[in-house]
C-alpha cells in the first residue's frame, strides 16, 4: 500500500449536471505544503472535500496513507485533520469547549490552551462561534484541525479574512507543522499566499488541473532568460540618449522620464555591463530592481482575466 500521506487519481465528482470536479490526479508528500490555487468555483474546496472523505465522487481514487477516506474513515479520520473554509463548527458552543470536546477524542492531543493562546483564541474565548468574525472563525477552525496532532491536513482559504497580525501567526504555525513532518494541502485564490507558503501549486481551473510545479518552475524564476523577466532602473534626472543605447543591446527598453525599464532581466554578467554602462557616463541611480514572473502574472495567463 502506497505510504504517501495523500493520492489522489482521476479524480471527478458532479452536482447535479454541473461538474465540479474532472480528472484531477495529485499527491501530497510528508513535509510540503500543497497549494490548490485557482479562481472561485473552480473546484479546489470540492477537490479538498472528497479527499477528507466528506463527498463521495463520481469516479476516480484517492487514498490517505493507503487507506480509502470513505470506506475506512475511521482509520483516516485518525491521521487527517480538516479546515473547512465554511462551516463544521457548532455555532453555539464557544471555541474553547469545542477545541477541548474534540482533544478528547484522542490519544495525545495537543495541549489546547497553548494552542488557543498562539492564535489569539484567547481574547475572543467568552462569545459563541455564531458572534464570531469571519477570521475569528478561521483561527478556530484551524485549531481544530490541528488539535489531534495530524500527520495530513487539509486547510481551505486558511488566510481568507485575516488580519496582518493574525496571518502571521497562521503562517507560523503552518511552517511549524511543515517543519515537523506534516503534509499540507490548503486551497487559495490568493497569489501572495501561494508564493509564500507552497512548496508545490496545482492549478485547477473549470474542475481541471492545468499546471503543476513549484513557484519556481511556474514563473521560470530559475531561468534568467524566462520571458516576463525586467530590470528596473530609476535614475536621478533623464537618461542620456547615448546611455539609452547602449542599454538597448541588453534587452528592450521602455522609457518614462527617470525611470528605465528592461526586458528579460540579466543574470549577473548583464547586470555588471548595465551598472558599468552607468558608471561610465556618471549617471546618478537612485534604485535598481529585478523583477521576474510572479504567481500572479501566470495565473492570469493561464485562467485569464474575466470574471466568474
Amino acid at each position: 500500500m502506497s505510504t504517501l500521506p495523500l493520492r489522489i487519481e482521476r479524480l471527478s465528482l458532479t452536482y447535479g449536471r454541473s461538474t465540479a470536479v474532472e480528472d484531477v490526479s495529485l499527491t501530497a508528500e510528508a513535509g510540503r505544503v500543497h497549494a490548490l490555487l485557482g479562481p472561485n468555483g473552480a473546484g479546489k474546496s470540492s477537490t479538498i472535500a472528497c479527499a477528507a472523505g466528506l463527498r463521495s465522487p463520481r469516479s476516480g481514487t484517492i487514498r490517505i496513507f493507503g487507506h480509502d477516506p470513505r470506506t475506512d474513515h475511521a482509520r483516516t479520520a485518525e491521521c487527517a485533520g480538516v479546515m473547512l473554509q465554511d462551516g463544521g463548527l457548532p455555532m453555539s458552543a464557544r471555541p474553547l469547549a469545542v477545541l477541548r470536546h474534540l482533544a478528547r477524542l484522542y490519544e495525545d492531543p495537543v495541549d489546547v490552551d497553548a494552542l488557543a493562546e498562539r492564535l489569539g483564541i484567547t481574547s475572543f474565548a467568552s462569545r459563541s462561534i455564531r458572534r464570531l468574525s469571519g477570521g475569528q472563525r478561521q483561527r478556530v477552525g484551524l485549531a481544530a484541525a490541528l488539535v489531534g496532532r495530524p500527520r495530513l491536513v487539509f486547510l481551505d482559504e486558511p488566510t481568507a479574512g485575516l488580519d496582518p497580525q493574525a496571518r502571521l501567526a497562521v503562517d507560523e504555525v503552518i511552517a511549524e507543522q511543515r517543519d515537523a513532518g506534516t503534509a499540507l494541502v490548503l486551497t487559495t485564490h490568493d497569489m501572495a499566499d501561494a508564493e509564500r507558503l507552497a512548496d508545490v501549486v496545482t492549478v485547477v481551473d473549470h474542475g481541471r488541473v492545468i499546471a503543476h510545479g513549484t513557484v519556481s518552475e511556474l514563473t521560470g524564476a530559475e531561468d534568467v532568460l524566462a520571458p516576463g523577466r525586467t530590470a528596473t532602473i530609476v535614475l536621478e534626472d533623464d537618461a542620456p540618449e547615448a546611455v539609452l543605447m547602449t542599454l538597448a543591446g541588453e534587452g528592450i527598453v521602455h522609457v518614462d522620464g527617470a525611470v528605465v525599464t528592461i526586458d528579460c532581466a540579466p543574470g549577473v554578467e548583464s547586470l555588471h555591463r548595465i551598472t558599468g554602462v552607468l558608471a561610465e557616463h556618471r549617471v546618478a541611480v537612485r534604485s535598481i530592481e529585478f523583477r521576474g514572473k510572479s504567481l500572479g502574472d501566470v495565473f492570469l495567463e493561464l485562467t485569464g482575466r474575466s470574471l466568474r
